[in-house]
C-alpha cells in the first residue's frame, strides 16, 4: 500500500531524515516509533504530500505521490496529532465540509457519514458544536474526518494522546477494527499501545531507521540471555545460594514481596541452558515449592531505548529542525495537479 525507497528531506545544512526505505503492506497496522526530533512528523507529511522529499519516491497503492498528489491524497486519511477541527461547527456540518474537501459525491455522503460516525461512536453527538465535546470525543470527530472518503490507508499521529485509559482503551480497539479494512501507520509515544496493536514497527532515530521487525522478534534479537521472575516459598538467603548454584545461571537478583514466608527472584540465565528443571528439582529436594514462574521477555519500550539510548537527537537540532520544516512548507508547499 506503501512504499518508501531511499527517501531523504534536507533543511539547508540539517538532515531531517536519511536514506529510509520500508513498506506499508495491505491489512497491516504498522508502528512507527521514534524519540522528538527523529524525523517522523517530517516523514508523515512527505507521505500525505503535505511536503516535498528532498529524494527517493514515496508510493501510495502504485501512485506517486510527487507526480500524483491528487490520487495518492484521495487514498489517505491523515489524524495529526491535533486534530484540524473547526470547534465553532457542529460534528454534522465539519464533517459534510470535510466530504466537499474530498470531492465525495452528495449521492453517497448521507449514508457514509452515517456509516463514519456510528464507526467512531459520535453519531449521538453529531448536532452539538465541536468546541463542547470532551477531549475523546473529539479525538473521535478527527478520526471521522480521517475515515471520510473511505481511504485504503490511514496514517494516525499520536491518536490517543491526552485521552483516559477507559479512552485510550477504546480508541485502541477501534484502531484494531479498522485494521480489518485499512492498512495502517500508527505512530505514538505509548508503547505498550503499539505492541498491543501493531504487527510490525519501525524505530527511527536522528532520520534514520534503527530497526524493523515485529515487536517479538525485536524483544528476541536485543536479549541474547532468557530471564524469569520467581516466587518460592522458603527463606531467602538459602534459595538464593540454590539459585546461583544451578548450571548457567548468570545473576539472581532479589525483589520485594508483600508476603513475608514469599521469597521472589529476577533470574538471568544463558539461552542454551533451560534452568527451569533443574531449578524445579533441586528446589523440591530442598522442600521449597515454587509458588509462581514467568519468563520475562524485553519489552518494546525496553527496545526502544536501547537503540536509541547512545544515539539521541540534541534539543538544538530538533528545534531547528521544526523550524526549517515550518518555514518549507510556507515557501514550497506540494502543489496539487488540476482534477481533470
Amino acid at each position: 500500500m506503501i512504499e518508501i525507497q531511499n527517501m531523504s528531506k534536507r533543511y539547508g545544512n540539517v538532515n531531517a531524515v536519511r536514506d529510509l526505505s520500508f513498506t506499508l503492506e495491505k491489512g497491516e497496522i504498522l508502528g512507527f516509533l521514534g524519540p522528538n526530533g527523529a524525523g517522523k512528523s517530517t516523514t508523515m507529511n512527505i507521505i500525505t504530500g503535505f511536503m516535498p522529499p528532498t529524494s527517493g519516491t514515496i508510493k501510495v497503492c502504485g501512485y506517486d505521490v510527487m507526480e500524483d498528489p491528487i490520487e495518492v491524497k484521495k487514498r489517505i486519511g491523515y489524524l495529526p496529532e491535533q486534530p484540524p477541527l473547526y470547534t465553532d461547527m457542529t460534528v454534522k456540518d465539519y464533517l459534510n465540509y470535510v466530504c466537499d474537501l474530498k470531492h465525495v459525491k452528495r449521492s453517497l455522503r448521507k449514508n457514509q457519514l452515517d456509516d463514519v460516525m456510528d464507526l467512531v461512536k459520535i453519531g449521538d453527538v453529531r448536532g452539538r458544536l465541536i468546541k463542547n465535546l470532551s477531549k475523546g470525543y473529539k479525538q473521535r470527530v478527527g478520526l471521522a474526518q480521517a475515515l471520510v472518503g473511505s481511504p485504503e490507508v490511514l496514517i494516525l499521529d499520536e491518536p490517543t494522546v491526552g485521552l483516559d485509559p477507559k479512552q485510550i482503551i477504546e480508541i485502541r480497539n477501534l484502531i484494531k477494527a479498522l485494521g480489518r479494512n485499512h492498512s495502517i501507520i500508527l505512530s505514538s509515544h505509548i508503547l505498550p499501545e503499539v505492541s498491543a496493536v501493531c504487527e510490525r514497527v519501525v524505530i527511527i532515530n536522528k532520520g534514520r531507521i534503527s530497526a524493523v521487525d515485529t515487536p517479538e522478534n525485536l524483544s528476541k534479537s536485543m536479549d541474547s540471555n532468557d530471564r524469569y521472575n520467581v516466587s518460592i516459598a522458603g527463606p531467602e538467603n538459602s534459595i538464593k545460594d540454590i539459585l546461583k548454584g544451578l548450571h548457567g545461571v548468570i545473576n539472581v537478583e532479589s525483589e520485594s514481596t508483600k508476603d513475608s514466608d514469599i521469597s521472589s527472584f529476577l533470574i538471568e540465565s544463558t539461552r542454551d541452558a533451560d534452568i527451569r528443571k533443574p531449578m524445579f528439582f533441586e528446589l523440591a529436594k530442598a522442600g521449597y515449592p515454587i509458588m509462581e514462574l514467568k519468563a520475562m521477555d524485553k519489552s518494546l519500550e525496553d527496545v526502544f531505548l536501547e537503540i536509541t539510548k547512545n544515539d539521541v537527537v540534541l534539543k538544538n537540532e530538533a528545534v531547528n529542525l521544526e523550524k526549517a520544516a515550518h518555514e518549507e512548507v510556507i515557501e514550497n508547499p506540494v502543489e496539487d495537479k488540476e482534477v481533470e
